[in-house]
């Protein structure tokens, strides 16, 4: 296949035409980012924010296409997504997403500790949700949680502890 055909494959995955998802996921986390610093928090962590922001929902967009690519095939909306049309295959996205991942936690040792070891939490949480949606009655909470989770890093980039503030706008935020 050629490699423009392939990258194109790349973009469909990751959903580069419905800039939507990674919007919804920016916001909450660039207004934390302002709160945690009380006014700008400087150009480093505006840039770690909005590029680890995008890499990551990139990144769930690949795992959630794995997860569902069996029921995808029977939605008229999802039928031909890549995965599961079968023109990318598990393994290729799943590598995908990994490699996105991974430069989105390049990004994060950009930062300190604390916002590093809450990176963990939050992979955790993009990896369940795909997974949730068969075990949990309303798993666009744990969506929820998952869109929310820039907030508290944000705290943790700026100040290296979550605060109350933190939880509360991540609550506002659900």
């Amino acid at each position: 296949m050629p490699l423009a055909r392939r990258f194109a494959l790349y973009l469909d995955l990751i959903r580069w035409n419905r800039p939507a998802g990674w919007l919804l996921l920016l916001w909450p986390t660039l207004g934390a980012l302002w709160f945690a610093a009380d006014g700008w928090p400087g150009w480093h962590l505006v840039v770690v924010f909005t590029l680890g922001t995008f890499l990551m929902r990139s990144a769930g967009c690949c795992v959630n296409d794995v997860a569902d690519r069996e029921f995808d095939r029977h939605v008229k909306r999802t039928a031909q997504r890549p995965v599961t049309s079968g023109a990318i295959s598990v393994k290729e996205a799943l590598a995908v997403g990994a490699v996105l991942a991974l430069c989105a936690f390049a990004l994060v040792l950009t930062t300190n500790r604390v916002t590093v070891w809450w990176s963990f939490v939050a992979l955790a949480v993009t990896l369940v949700y795909p997974y949730a949606k068969r075990f949990v009655s309303i798993p666009q909470a744990v969506l929820g949680i998952a869109f929310s989770f820039g907030i508290p890093m944000a705290f943790a980039a700026v100040r290296s502890e979550v605060p109350a503030l933190a939880w509360w706008l991540v609550a506002g935020n659900l």
